[in-house]
């Protein structure tokens, strides 16, 4: 970093367009630290309460084969920043792709100016705000040659299309195939005006598989993704034979299954994905976003029982390799795990800086956004029901005739947690045991009621990847359970 003038001097602020200011264009490194420090210096100069800048450049391609051929191939780089200006309980958010000291001392002025705040006078002195020393979880980690160990855009070709080979052998009455994979690579720097000055490297990818067949009027669609984070190897060590060979044999029992009866049953919902009702349905109404716009139903709920006795579930960013695993949020705090709910008690809720503000509840690491052009706010990270004391047999056993959900599809979820989901492959149980397969199954219910009808968790616990949109874009998450039993839920059919 070189400066015309010495950083160690209080700089009147007509002497700020005078600094040279060197740094590094094409990565985040401690060069950084000098002009953030003093456009830090400058917003509390003019008044500001808090500030905070984001940076970020990305690196992401995607690639798809239908049938025998690759579609499409879609890379994008990015590079941008954003800044927050605290006022109160008031904020704002500017975002810019000119991360230059004069783009983002704009992008700090145009924030200051929206929460009526002007730059004071070209003599008054304006102190840097003194930084931590950087936490670099790029370096520290062994982030660096991630990117560059990645597969090639050819390897991504041959891999794909020797699933969607796969997919033809095993498939029977296939209609279409189609494999599909992203990388997405972010390297991030935020620093804030409370010292906060971290770096990070993401990596996440992902690939999954949809099979369609069909036969006369018969039609059954199944699809499976696969997730990872920080395994550059990921692709090429993706067995696609075994996941190709599940969903054919899932394909082949749903295309001539029955439809299933409306009514209302006793369910049992599979592990790993199956956790995508909880997330949407329960996840996100304890989220401080929605406590401050007062949409859950949880708001006044802290210690209370929200659940059955049986549920215990987590939030956390620590999991090996999972999909919504990071070393910090977006905000520079570090990841931790946050116990939600304990024996049916609602423990915490997900807060950011701006929910901890507005709500009282303290920070977890929870500040999530999908890039540098949307303010964080608090988001799950790996959310998932914990396991519980009973086997797989036991649940089974606990139903004379109910309804086995092994794979879930789409839905969608009100603001206050109703929620209807989709199930791809179903399974009738009579007595204790899974008789015939069963299609067009929809889950219709309440986050409020069907917490409370979770009354016996196995002790399997997988997790799933998934993709999560709010407030701040969408973002990548992990989903899970272990096998659970809902008393009774209104199940949607013919």
């Amino acid at each position: 970093m070189t400066l015309a003038t010495s950083p160690s001097q209080m700089l009147r602020l007509q002497e700020i367009p005078k600094l040279n200011y060197a740094a590094t264009p094409d990565r985040f490194d401690h060069t950084w630290e000098a002009p953030l420090s003093m456009l830090l210096g400058l917003g509390r100069a003019a008044g500001a309460d808090f500030i905070e800048f984001f940076l970020e450049r990305n690196n992401y391609i995607s690639c798809m084969a239908e049938e025998d051929a690759i579609t499409s191939i879609s890379p994008r780089l990015v590079t941008g920043a954003g800044v927050r200006v605290f006022k109160g309980k008031g904020d704002c958010y500017v975002s810019t792709n000119d991360v230059t000291f004069n783009g983002l001392k704009a992008a700090l002025e145009k924030g200051l100016s929206i929460m009526g705040l002007l730059l004071p006078s070209a003599m008054t002195h304006v102190p840097e705000v003194a930084l931590e020393l950087m936490r670099d979880y790029g370096s520290v980690r062994g982030k660096e040659h991630w990117l560059t160990n990645c597969s090639s855009m050819q390897v991504m070709g041959d891999v794909l299309l020797a699933a969607n080979d796969s997919l033809r052998k095993q498939g029977s009455h296939v209609q279409s195939r189609r494999t599909a994979y992203f990388r997405d690579w972010q390297e991030v720097l935020v620093a804030a005006s409370d010292g906060t000055f971290a770096r990070d490297i993401r990596l996440t990818q992902s690939v999954g598989c949809n099979l369609l067949c069909a036969d006369g009027d018969h039609r059954a669609s199944i699809s499976q993704r696969l997730g990872n984070t920080s395994d550059p190897s990921f692709l090429t060590a993706w067995d696609y034979e075994q996941t190709t060979g599940s969903i054919s044999e899932s394909a082949g029992k749903m295309l001539y299954a029955d439809y299933v009866e409306s009514g209302s049953y006793p369910v049992i919902m599979a592990n790993h994905f199956g956790g995508v009702i909880f997330h949407e349905a329960c996840g996100h109404l304890l989220e401080t976003t929605q406590i401050e716009r007062e949409t859950t139903p949880f708001i006044n709920q802290k210690g209370e029982k929200i659940a059955h006795e049986s549920l215990t579930a987590w939030d956390e960013g620590r999991s090996s390799e999972a999909f919504g695993t990071i070393d910090m949020d977006d905000e520079g705090m570090p990841a931790q795990r946050t116990l939600l709910i304990e024996n049916g008690v609602l423990k915490n809720f997900l807060s950011d800086r701006a929910g901890e503000m507005r709500t009282g509840h303290p920070r977890t690491g929870s500040g999530r956004r999908s890039n540098y052009t949307y303010a964080a706010a608090s988001r799950m990270r790996n959310t998932y029901i914990a396991s519980g004391e009973y086997s797989l047999d036991d649940l089974f056993a606990s139903v004379d005739k109910g309804i086995y959900c092994k794979k879930m599809g789409g839905g969608s979820v009100g603001a206050t947690g109703q929620f209807n989901f989709a199930v791809e492959e179903a399974y009738l149980i009579e007595n204790g045991k899974l008789t015939r397969p069963l299609k067009g199954a929809t889950l219709i219910g309440e986050a409020v009621d069907i917490m409370q009808k979770i009354s016996m968790c196995s002790d399997d616990l997988s997790l799933a990847p998934g993709f999560c949109g709010s407030v701040s874009g969408s973002i990548y998450v992990t989903v899970g359970q272990p096998h659970l039993k809902v008393d009774s839920i209104t199940v949607g059919g013919r």
